[in-house]
């Protein structure tokens, strides 16, 4: 009875061995398969070691309304899984092919901002010592305070950081050993250089050095402002009569206003420092209309001099000498009726003749003076004009 027992058990363990032990590849991951191991590896200090030989980074977009950036990390990851070691004595291979829906894969995000993970591929690689080798990809959205004071032409640094367990503490330590820079254009902005730091031992980040593309921001924002403040400069060329000059800036300004309301949503938002941009087509804006308003003025003073201005006294100065006005005519009236009868009809019709034709050239050189004038102020405010233009946009 106990003999029988005996190769029983033997016959139990031989048949044991044949299972554990794997001619091909596809037995052996199929073995560590069936262990299930959906769990984290667990060694003492409580604290797995994730290693990232390589990271590779691509910008995708830049959101300059709310100053997030949208970027591409593709990373190599390994770790140590003791569970999915095997003897290279029984099972004579060093690696397999497991899929990654089968066992424990660590994940890795950011720590400023919001990302999702995912797989490269389907499956790992498992080395006999229980080293996985695996390769992600890190979508992320980083809350990234760029500076666009000199916007369009901004330039500006912005950490990525990896999320990582604290020393002492349960949980995935990340450790990279290097970045490299995938992809350097992506709209209007490009990716100058990456870098790698740490703010501490545990705190791996990644420094993003960001600079604008000029090119289309320049056409589509700074261009078009330009074209319209130098059409409004040279509109002082029109002539002040008729109305012309004063019709055309009206339409500049209108047209400029509208430009900026279409082009709202183009303008970046605010950040470390607001964009002097927006002081810039404010400044833009102003000068516009204050040159609208000039030339208003400068047509009323082409017409009737500086009367505008002089209304409430020229008036108080009319009432007081109303009255001598009336006697002097008065006495004119007078002398024409004693010498009435001296002169015949004809002298009275050349007296009148030579009044009117003075009245006409005194009319005329009235209006030549307050032409003249009107000339004067307005070569004084071209000037002063194109030289604050040129002040804004070389400031």
């Amino acid at each position: 009875m106990k003999s029988a027992f005996f190769l029983l058990s033997l016959l139990t363990i031989g048949c044991a061995q044949d299972e554990l032990k794997c001619t091909d590849r596809r037995c052996l991951a199929q073995m560590l398969i069936n262990k299930e191991y959906l769990s984290p590896p667990q060694s003492e200090n409580c604290t797995l070691l994730v290693e990232v030989p390589l990271i590779k980074y691509e910008t995708l977009s830049v959101n300059m309304k709310e100053l997030h950036l949208l970027s591409r990390l593709e990373a190599q990851i390994k770790w140590v899984d003791p569970g999915l070691a095997w003897n290279t004595s029984i099972n004579p291979f060093n690696r397999v092919i497991l899929p990654v829906d089968k066992v424990w894969t660590p994940d890795v995000s950011i720590e400023n901002g919001q990302s999702y993970m995912e797989h490269v591929s389907h499956d790992l690689v498992v080395f006999s010592n229980g080293t996985v080798w695996h390769k992600v990809v890190i979508n992320a959205e980083v809350n990234c305070g760029i500076n666009l004071f000199n916007y369009p032409y901004a330039y500006d640094t912005c950490p990525v950081g990896l999320k990582s367990t604290p020393p002492h503490e349960c949980g995935i330590s990340i450790q990279v050993d290097g970045v490299e820079l995938a992809e350097t254009s992506h709209g209007d902005w490009e990716t100058q250089q990456v870098e790698l730091g740490k703010k501490r031992e545990d705190r791996s980040y990644i420094n993003i050095i960001q600079k604008i593309k000029y090119t289309n921001p320049f056409i589509t924002l700074l261009l078009p402002t330009f074209l319209i403040m130098v059409a409004d400069i040279v509109s002082c060329a029109l002539p002040m009569q008729g109305g012309e000059r004063n019709l055309f800036k009206v339409t500049l300004v209108l047209s400029f206003t509208m430009f900026l309301s279409i082009l709202t949503n183009l303008l970046p938002g605010d950040s470390k420092c607001s964009p002097v941009i927006r002081v810039h087509f404010c400044i833009c804006q102003v000068l516009m209309v204050i040159s609208m308003l000039v030339s208003v003025v400068l047509t009323r003073v082409a017409q009737d001099g500086l009367v505008f201005f002089t209304y409430f006294f020229t008036r108080f100065v009319s009432l007081n000498s109303g009255d001598n006005d009336e006697k002097e005519d008065a006495d004119a009236k007078g002398d024409i009726s004693v010498i009435q009868y001296d002169v015949s009809e004809d002298s009275q019709m050349l007296k009148k003749i030579v009044r009117f034709l003075e009245a006409v050239d005194t009319d005329q050189k009235k209006s030549e003076r307050h032409q003249n004038l009107a000339d004067k102020l307005d070569r004084i405010f071209f000037w002063l004009y194109f030289l604050s233009a040129l002040d804004t946009y070389v400031q």
